[in-house]
């Protein structure tokens, strides 16, 4: 079978739905019904405005995206309070899998529980085994706006939308050229340059009967790394030997810079495991270096070092805050009027995205010795020192920063055609609006792993000796005369081609052996999803009305297949390097789904009932892999005199298990535990000195857990799909003796039950000895110790319906539009005024245990309190807008109720931080628009110790100081 690539099938398609389209309908006879146009509002398909919905709906224009300064759309919506940014290019910036991949994360209950439509319809997953829409491939010229519904929309759009939904309405119906150009970068020298440029050009065809549309666009954003951020200096937590025990008024952990290790180094360390004093590293040329000693520790691997060490581990030096992105985009719309009142419409998209982003180099800490007799590479005098005390071998630690980082060098392949046909019939006299429509999207990532290490190689590479027959160094392998008897190569791949390695200093080693020890991790994934659905609706007019007019209906179907499948290289699967060795994974599902909606005006003009109107919603799915699931929703809408809304919704939401979470195969990977059963955490829970006791660990056991373990997880193909409920209820008020004023104010309240979770390496070490009774060996039996050190080995883990989730909030939303000639003054001015108070955000990942609450409001990621501000003033054909962002102060430790007390750690909270944007807009021409604008106008950053390392830390802006400029001129 004749293969074709992403491109030249997107292009075969746009060709092939341009031709058919045009060929079968061009001389379709004209209809006399006169075409009606809807007000199309996100959260329902029975169209109505948008302060007449009874849930809360949030709207980014296309002139707010301008002035964000970024290509991303991820990052854009993350700066809305409801919106974490913990799945933005930030917040995946300590992944692999996910690098370059930019998501919503609506309520913060994680962007799997996030339903992203694109013009209402579904949009093909980004990150395999997932149904997470990578934002950062829907180009920030196209839209139009960006509408966020929160609360339950399951009953209306399907799965997937616990949380809410994210809709992106693109551009249509263009005509002419349009060349848009961006350009931003930091101004403080932090290097954080991105640019865009793009052409949209359409026309009509058929004499106004049909338009189409051609865009190509390239952006890219520049890599940023820790050391860019001119306040981080390798910040960390150490022990205050001042600390006299808990509730003694002294904090127990200090926040300190410069926080290294000089146990394991790029230029080797001898003896990782030793005391102070003995443990040595290398100069650059492999000259013997005493580590100096650290002032405060951090754990046995890593402490303080105010004075600097120049050969020790600096954590820093391989992270990246920003992944550098270079993605390319060409897309197509095209629509025809059939007749009057029947469209065909059809849009592709292809996308392409190369991205780079760092991670530590692989590294070996003490599980790698030296022949001290043997090796040639080693220091004579070292040798010979080591040789008096009687060592004869000896352990050592190195990262391999000689071999490079083990960078992701990402490509993904992102194709997505939709066709279908919409409009409006009359069956005797009621008018039917309907869709209907297919979608095919398609991702293909290409994930390499660079510059791993094999183990087993290595170790056969650092054997090295002096051939007796050639004076020459080889790796003892290929000196049988040196072998010993039951000598076995350790080698696992090419033995016969060993080539020894002086690990001794940096870069010292030749070219021939870091490539012997070393390959590279590739990973291809290919996620496709496939859909036909169509709606329809209409009202009862013909029929029968209620007081408050006819009752509105709306249904539909949709069926839909989803498909995962990731391929691992070889050397991989077969367990040759550091990096897990993952198998080939697959997995497929399908569903069928209908649903009904009626929205019944009860009463309409009445003195005291202005409007009165319940809406119901109600959907069934059928998953071939989950079985059957519901949702439904009921909204109320109730308008007592013309200046108050009164709203609420209670409903039922669903999410089905996705690929990952159902079909992951068992494989292997790496996790870090913090022991319970070490003395700095023994008595945080008072079973846990008996049972680790019971378990033969030592009283004073201090746990080497600076370090990863072994994991060995995979999905649950048994998993049901979870289930929550949500309430949300507000006002709004549009006084009349305001004009063009409107305030909404809305409570809401979400609880997920039976929800899906990775039940986490620590939670499993945990449970495993903080139960009563004894050791709870449903969890123990999960966890591999070393028999000699006590240290855990390997923990065992899956996903589980085991967890429980709820959040309350309000929200309120102030919006006030100026004409400022009614106070005798030039000019129109918005304001707009949103506020988020978070009143609860916890977890409970045994739902069965109500008591082990994990309470997230409050802390880093999740502040209770988030507002932003925004004032644009307008006057002929310049545009000035200021607007600023409020985040409270947070807490780095953990406010549930078994978590920390300020004592704890200092500084246990960051403080709250305020940002100012300023933008400015000019229609230089009848044909050309400039924006120019100032992010973070004050350069406010947050603490030093905050270095967006990923997830909750993405919420803060590290970067700081930046401009933007982008251009846009129409022919």
């Amino acid at each position: 079978m004749k293969k074709y690539n992403l491109l030249a099938r997107s292009v075969k398609f746009a060709l092939c739905a341009t031709a058919v389209s045009v060929g079968s309908y061009a001389n379709a006879a004209e209809e006399g019904a006169e075409k009606v146009e809807r007000i199309e509002v996100t959260g329902s398909r029975i169209s109505k405005p948008k302060l007449s919905q009874p849930a809360p709906i949030v709207t980014i224009s296309a002139a707010d995206i301008a002035k964000s300064g970024t290509p991303d759309l991820g990052s854009i919506l993350a700066e809305l309070p409801a919106i974490g940014a913990t799945d933005t290019l930030i917040g995946n910036n300590d992944s692999n899998e996910d690098a370059g991949v930019s998501s919503a994360d609506l309520r913060r209950l994680g962007a799997s529980r996030t339903l992203v439509l694109v013009n209402g319809k579904r949009h093909v997953a980004g990150a395999p085994g997932s149904s997470q829409v990578d934002l950062s491939t829907i180009p920030a010229a196209l839209i139009e706006r960006v509408e966020v519904i929160t609360g339950g929309a399951s009953a209306i759009y399907g799965s997937d939308a616990v949380s809410g939904v994210v809709n992106v309405i693109l551009k249509d119906d263009f005509e002419g050229l349009q060349l848009n150009a961006s350009m931003g970068n930091s101004t403080e020298g932090v290097g954080s340059k991105s640019t865009s440029i793009s052409i949209l050009a359409g026309t009509e065809i058929a004499n106004g009967k049909g338009n189409m549309t051609f865009f190509v666009g390239k952006d890219r954003i520049s890599e940023v790394m820790a050391n860019d951020i001119r306040q981080t200096d390798n910040w960390s937590t150490v022990d205050n030997p001042l600390s006299e025990g808990e509730e003694d008024g002294i904090p127990d952990r200090l926040t300190k810079p410069k926080g290294y290790s000089e146990r394991i180094s790029e230029n080797g360390v001898l003896n990782p495991f030793g005391a102070a004093g003995s443990i040595i590293t290398f100069s650059d040329n492999g000259t013997p270096e005493v580590m100096p000693d650290r002032e405060f520790s951090n754990s046995f691997a890593f402490g303080n070092f105010p004075d600097g060490c120049q050969y020790c581990f600096k954590g820093q030096d391989y992270e990246n805050v920003l992944p550098e992105l270079e993605k390319t985009t060409v897309a197509s719309t095209f629509n025809y009027n059939l007749t009057d009142n029947h469209t065909f419409y059809s849009d592709f998209k292809f996308v392409r995205s190369e991205i780079k982003q760092q991670f530590q180099p692989s590294f070996r800490f003490g599980d790698v010795s030296i022949n001290v007799e043997d090796n040639p590479y080693l220091d004579e005098t070292l040798r010979q020192s080591y040789l008096d005390d009687g060592v004869t071998t000896i352990g050592m630690s190195k990262f391999f920063g000689e071999l490079g980082n083990r960078s992701a060098d990402n490509k993904r392949e992102l194709f997505r055609f939709v066709g279908g046909v919409e409009g409006l019939f009359t069956l005797s006299e009621t008018d039917f609006a309907y869709d209907v429509y297919y979608v095919y999207g398609q991702t293909d990532n290409r994930r390499k792993t660079l510059n791993d290490l094999i183990p087993d190689n290595l170790v056969a590479a650092l054997d090295a000796v002096v051939d007796p027959s050639t004076g020459e160094i080889a790796c003892r392998s290929q000196v049988p005369s040196l072998q010993g008897e039951g000598y076995v190569d350790p080698a696992s791949v090419n033995g016969s081609e060993c080539t020894p390695y002086n690990a001794f200093g940096f870069n010292q080693a030749s070219e021939a052996a870091k490539d012997w020890v070393s390959a590279d991790v590739t990973r291809t994934d290919k996620i496709t999803q496939e859909l036909i659905g169509g709606n329809v609706t209409f009202d009862t007019a013909e029929f029968f009305e209620l007081q408050g007019g006819p009752v509105g209906f709306a249904a539909g179907f949709e069926y839909r297949e989803e498909t995962s499948e990731t391929v691992t290289d070889e050397f991989t699967k077969a367990g040759f390097l550091t990096n897990a060795a993952t198998p080939d994974s697959y997995g497929e599902f399908d569903v069928t789904e209908g649903f009904v909606e009626v929205s019944l005006p009860l009463l309409a003009g009445l003195s005291f009932a202005k409007e009165l109107t319940l809406d119901a919603a109600y959907r069934s799915a059928d998953y071939s892999h989950a079985g059957t699931a519901d949702a439904w929703k009921v909204g109320l809408l109730y308008r007592p005199f013309d200046d108050i809304r009164l709203r609420g919704t209670y409903g039922q939401a669903v999410r089905a298990p996705n690929i990952t979470e159902a079909f992951d195969p068992q494989s292997p990977g790496f996790g870090r535990v913090s022991d319970p059963c070490d003395a700095d955490n023994i008595n945080d829970n008072p079973n846990r000195v008996a049972n680790c006791a019971a378990l033969g660990i030592p009283a004073g056991f201090e746990a080497n857990d600076n370090v990863s373990i072994d994991t060995i997880s995979g999905g649950n193909p048994d998993l049901k799909s979870e289930t929550s409920t949500s309430l949300t209820t507000g006002i709004v008020w549009t006084p009349s003796f305001i004009e063009n004023f409107s305030m909404t104010i809305d409570y809401y309240d979400i609880e997920i039950e039976d929800a899906i979770s990775f039940i986490a390496t620590q939670s499993i070490a945990d449970n495993c000895v903080d139960a009563a009774g004894g050791p709870d060996n449903s969890f123990c039996s999960q966890i591999d110790r070393d028999p000699n050190s006590f240290d855990i080995d390997l923990v065992r883990s899956g996903y589980l319906n085991a967890a429980a989730t709820t959040t309350r909030g309000i929200e309120a939303d102030f919006d006030y539009a100026m004409n400022l000639s009614n106070y005798d003054l030039t000019g129109d001015l918005n304001l707009n005024l949103f506020v988020n108070h978070l009143l609860e955000l916890e977890d409970f990942e045994f739902q069965n245990r109500p008591d082990k609450v994990n309470v997230e409001n409050g802390e880093v990621g999740d502040p209770e309190w988030q507002a932003r501000f925004s004032a644009t003033y307008a006057i002929n054909d310049l545009v000035v807008s200021w607007s600023t962002r409020y985040t409270d102060r947070s807490a780095r430790i953990d406010l549930s109720p078994e978590g920390d007390i300020p004592e704890d750690l200092d500084p246990a909270f960051v403080g709250s931080i305020v940002t100012h944007d300023l933008s400015a807009s000019y229609q230089l021409l009848d044909n050309a628009r400039v924006d120019l604008g100032i992010r973070n106008l004050t350069d406010k950053l947050p603490p030093a110790y905050i270095s967006a390392s990923g997830a909750d830390e993405a919420i803060y802006d590290v970067i700081g100081r930046r401009f933007f400029a982008n251009v846009s001129i129409n022919f």
